[in-house]
């Protein structure tokens, strides 16, 4: 029988009353919002379903970006007052690291920079940009393009004058000694900033760091908390108002995931109101403590220059040419689905791939990201060779070392194998491992025994033969190892007849076959899935591996909070409280226990008004949980610090690293900001 718990019962409880209030109401009016600017209602309207962020058409016929070879640590300079750039151009001369210069100029004149004296300058940029959203809009321009995408760290600084600072009530002087401030806690000379840079090096929650006295509290909120929450609701973040912590004054250090991640609000200038000498309540004041709030959601630290302490000689981390230091072993999930094959012909119609399922999405809710849309890989296909070697060097990129296949064999018969065979057949030098995803396939998309396409026959072929079908692949010196031992994961482990003695039978057949010694895991998933039925000893298994949603937190959300679409009968999940539950668990983390860590999960593509969604996924709370899952696994051996991620391309599904027209990069940033911090 299966036990009740009190967290279970309130569970219950609560999707009851989600569920009675709904058929009581008829339908789901979503609470009203203000329908300023940047609320949600506006904000859609404006969309108009295109959700990609913007940028000035002109760039995209610009040859000097993007950088053919970036470096590590980018300069965000924007120049208003053009008289101030020499003065500004000066103190850069003290990064001692390679850089890369992008300027926006808004000052209405041609703008020339002359970097003759900065050897330390390795790409230039200008880029010219209206005057609208202050120092914040060609920000949000850059972000959007992608051109923040390739940097560690950025600097940002602006030609400042903030004459009103004299006259301010509780923020003393004037603008130029604050100006000054900024150059002499953020540059000043060479060993002061190798030691911002070695403290970003050595300490993985430092987020940003600004002048002495400019970071300010929630007493400075101004006009601007009703804009800043309106934003946040687009990335489904609830805003803590009294927590307010941000780098008043716009210039600071600051990792670059911080930046990267303003994508997901697909800003663009309608968002911002015309240039009117505003000192408060505008959307550019609300970004600029935003900047502060999703610091922190991406658990972060924000701190002003005397705080902070770092080894000048770590700054080299951020050299061009460094190699950098990997902390993690990130290993992601990998769908082979997207390429056509004769059964899904035959079930689902000539040339199906799950594509036609991803495009025919539709939102449940006002603001629901569907259909979620592929970025820079494009609706692929798999058979392409061109795709692979492209998804494998993002996967490089960013830090992803291999990938974990859905094997998927049935009885002795492989379906969707073509990507893994390809890949053993290359020469590419891409670690790469298997779960045998030894589920039915039906139409529900379930994996249940209900309506079934093809299903696991444990009879007609035994799943003792499994190993010698994989032994090509386990053999092959790529293939993802433990202390030597080939790794090799079983989804639903406790479907297979007397599973004890078929592991121990493939740990023989390993050994007499030259392989070695096996490290056996299975995918951490509940009963009703035939997940693990006993301990992990007596199973004859070495470990377990996260799979969440499986067996994670699931927090119901009222569709009335969301204004539900009224055929809508699935189940609103809070992705915070998943996380914040996960981040609890990862403090008593088991030995034995390999975590994993989920971009999204959103079905809505298979099942559409009766999918579970996981609302509030994106990159800052992601990368949360991702620093949270290196941090509970740093006490390991090297090799052991493995840490799975749901998923690289379950498009239908939601869980996607790759690039999206939504999110550009913003996920992958969050893993190389982990992977290499």
């Amino acid at each position: 029988m299966r036990r009740i718990t009190r967290a279970g019962f309130e569970g219950r409880l609560k999707r009851l009353r989600i569920a009675v209030g709904a058929r009581i109401a008829g339908t789901r009016p979503r609470k009203p919002d203000s329908g300023a600017r940047t609320s949600m209602s506006s904000w859609l309207r404006r969309q108009r379903g295109r959700r990609t962020g913007a940028f000035p058409n002109e760039w995209r016929s610009d040859e000097t970006i993007p950088f053919a070879s970036p470096s590590r640590v980018g300069v965000v300079l924007h120049v208003f007052y053009g008289d101030l750039v020499p003065e500004l151009l000066r103190e850069l001369v003290n990064v001692p690291v390679g850089i890369d210069l992008l300027v926006t100029n808004a000052s209405g004149s041609p703008l020339t920079i002359d970097v003759s004296a900065l050897p330390n300058v390795r790409n230039v940029a200008v880029l010219d940009v209206p005057n609208r959203g202050r120092d914040i809009l060609p920000l949000v321009y850059l972000v959007n393009a992608g051109l923040l995408d390739p940097y560690d760290l950025v600097l940002k600084v602006h030609t400042k004058r903030s004459t009103w600072r004299r006259e301010h009530a509780e923020l003393g002087g004037t603008g130029d000694t604050w100006k000054e401030s900024f150059y002499q806690c953020l540059l000043k000379d060479e060993e002061n900033v190798a030691e911002i840079l070695g403290a970003f090096a050595s300490q993985r929650d430092l987020g940003a760091v600004t002048a002495d006295g400019s970071v300010l509290g929630a007493q400075f909120w101004g006009a601007d908390e009703p804009g800043a929450r309106d934003l946040l609701e687009r990335l489904g973040i609830s805003l803590e108002a009294s927590a307010l912590r941000f780098p008043a004054g716009s210039m600071y250090w600051v990792r670059g995931i911080v930046l990267q991640g303003l994508r997901s609000l697909a800003l663009s200038a309608e968002d911002f109101e015309p240039e009117a000498g505003q000192v408060d309540g505008t959307t550019a004041h609300a970004i600029e403590r935003l900047i502060g709030v999703l610091t922190i959601e991406a658990g972060l630290r924000v701190e002003e220059r005397h705080t902070v302490r770092g080894e000048a000689g770590r700054a080299q981390r951020y050299a061009a040419d460094a190699e950098p230091e990997r902390c993690l072993r990130v290993v992601p999930f990998y769908l082979p689905q997207f390429h056509a094959t004769d059964e899904n012909d035959r079930w689902w119609g000539t040339g199906f791939t799950e594509w036609q399922n991803v495009t025919a999405a539709h939102p449940v809710y006002p603001g629901h990201e569907q259909p979620l849309l592929p970025a820079d890989l494009g609706f692929y296909d798999l058979r392409l060779d061109a795709v692979r070697a492209a998804q494998q060097s993002l996967a490089t990129a960013y830090g992803v070392e291999g990938f974990m296949y859905y094997y998927y064999w049935f009885a002795g018969r492989r379906l969707l194998s073509m990507p893994i065979e390809k890949l053993l057949a290359s020469d590419t030098p891409k670690t790469f491992c298997l779960m045998w995803a030894n589920e039915n396939w039906t139409r529900r998309w379930d994996g249940r025994s209900s309506d079934t396409l093809i299903g696991q026959d444990y009879d007609s072929v035994p799943a003792t033969q499994f190993i010698d079908d994989i032994l090509e692949f386990i053999r092959d010196e790529r293939y993802l190892k433990v202390a030597g031992r080939p790794v090799v994961s079983v989804y639903r482990i406790s479907q297979i007849p007397d599973y004890p003695a078929v592991l121990e039978h493939w740990r023989r057949r390993a050994r007499e076959e030259g392989v070695g010694e096996l490290l056996l895991i299975n995918a951490d998933v509940a009963k009703e899935f035939d997940g693990l039925d006993r301990s992990v000893a007596t199973a004859g298994l070495d470990g377990t591996h996260g799979f969440p949603p499986h067996n994670a937190k699931w927090d119901w959300v009222d569709y009335a909070d969301l204004g539900a679409d009224a055929e809508f009968h699935g189940n609103l999940l809070s992705y915070d409280a998943l996380v914040r539950d996960a981040e609890t668990r990862l403090r008593t983390l088991r030995p034995g226990f390999f975590p994993a860590v989920m971009v999204n999960f959103d079905n809505t593509a298979r099942r559409q008004w009766g999918a579970d969604i996981w609302h509030g996924s994106n990159p800052y709370t992601f990368r949360r949980w991702l620093a949270a899952t290196a941090d509970a696994v740093a006490g390991r051996p090297e090799a052991e610090r493995l840490v799975f991620v749901n998923a690289w391309n379950e498009w239908a599904e939601g869980a996607v690293l790759e690039p999206t027209v939504r999110h550009g990069h913003g996920y992958l940033c969050a893993v190389r900001d982990v992977v290499f911090s």
